[in-house]
């Protein structure tokens, strides 16, 4: 049995997880084929990485391909990503997912920005096709104050923009746009604002085949959406099927919530833990029309060993199997920002 934890230095602010013991192979195995794994830092190397992987026995990936809160991008990913790429293959786990940087803004009314935001999101796309990624997942940003419906339109046409961009091929990873949860001018915080960028984008000349949206199971909850409950979820996957298109569902981000339904507010929280409870992340993992959607988890600590515990808390809520009560420190665990 091998205990899941980095072996690293821990911040005074985010104590470490508990010892999880975990037999890799019998974890990838209790996902049953499930694309599901967590946000994974590759600041202390890509092997590192792997073994992380490995370790919590995770079924696909999520990282940052470079510095999440910079415009600067670098040329080249890090050495020895073919060997990360052929090792990921190797191990059947994905699809990888890159996620943008913070500061890309679809929505932002000033020329600068939206300049800014469509060379980062191009270089994006075309630095995930080197990490043989399929998503390259983005915040759609702000209105700035200038009004819902221009801001809408304006990150549909960014959407055409980048991808207009970056040529198709069978590596260019998809442009994926996340929901938000509402703070301030934020866009793309209902499934009907959702569906109103993709077809902005559409109109502008993108392909719809490029691309698709994510959900924050913590953004929806703080949006409004009542996801603690079965008929909860079932109502957003009907809204999202009537407003966007469920084949237009790629990615799911898979948080519980410390905030309040309807607050506005993203805080995310260890899977059950949190205010949409295990009944609610329950029904999400199993809802039909979402199972066969790649699932990441951003829940805190994960760079000091939470992630182990909120996977093995994914395979229990797969089975139907109670979740255990959470240390008090899980509640003190934070960790990179995702």
């Amino acid at each position: 049995m091998i205990g899941a934890r980095y072996d690293v230095r821990v911040p005074d602010s985010s104590p470490p997880a508990p010892l999880v013991a975990i037999d890799p192979e019998e974890a990838r195995a209790a996902l049953g084929g499930r694309a599901i794994g967590p946000h994974v830092a590759l600041a202390h190397g890509l092997n590192r990485a792997l073994e992380r992987i490995r370790v919590v026995g995770a079924g696909a990936i999520q990282v940052f391909a470079d510095n999440p809160t910079a415009w600067r991008r670098k040329a080249e990913p890090p050495p020895g990503i073919d060997a990360f790429r052929a090792a990921l293959a190797d191990a059947r786990v994905g699809p990888l997912a890159i996620h943008a940087p913070y500061l890309v803004n679809l929505a932002s009314p000033d020329p600068v920005v939206q300049e800014r935001s469509v060379e980062v999101m191009t270089t994006e796309l075309l630095m995930g096709a080197r990490y043989g990624a399929r998503y390259v997942n983005v915040h759609i940003g702000s209105h700035k104050g200038t009004g819902l419906e221009p801001g809408l339109e304006r990150a549909g046409e960014l959407v055409a923009r980048i991808l207009d961009a970056v040529p198709p091929g069978p590596d260019v990873p998809m442009l994926v746009l996340e929901d938000s949860a509402g703070q301030g001018d934020s866009v793309g915080v209902t499934m009907t604002e959702l569906g109103t960028i993709l077809r902005s984008a559409a109109r502008h000349g993108a392909d719809p085949a490029r691309a698709g949206i994510c959900l924050d199971t913590a953004h929806v909850w703080g949006a409004g959406y009542g996801v603690d409950t079965e008929d909860g979820v079932e109502a957003l996957v009907a809204e999202l099927a009537a407003e966007v298109g469920t084949d237009r569902l790629a990615m799911l981000h898979l948080n519980d919530s410390r905030a309040a339904r309807g607050s506005r507010a993203d805080r995310h929280e260890h899977l059950g833990g949190g205010s949409i409870g295990a009944a609610g992340m329950a029904a999400l993992l199993t809802h039909p029309a979402l199972a066969a959607v790649p699932a990441y988890l951003e829940t805190p600590g994960m760079d000091t060993g939470w992630d182990a515990v909120n996977m093995d808390r994914v395979r229990r809520l797969l089975v139907g199997r109670p979740l255990p009560k959470l240390p008090a420190e899980a509640y003190l665990a934070r960790g990179e920002r995702v």
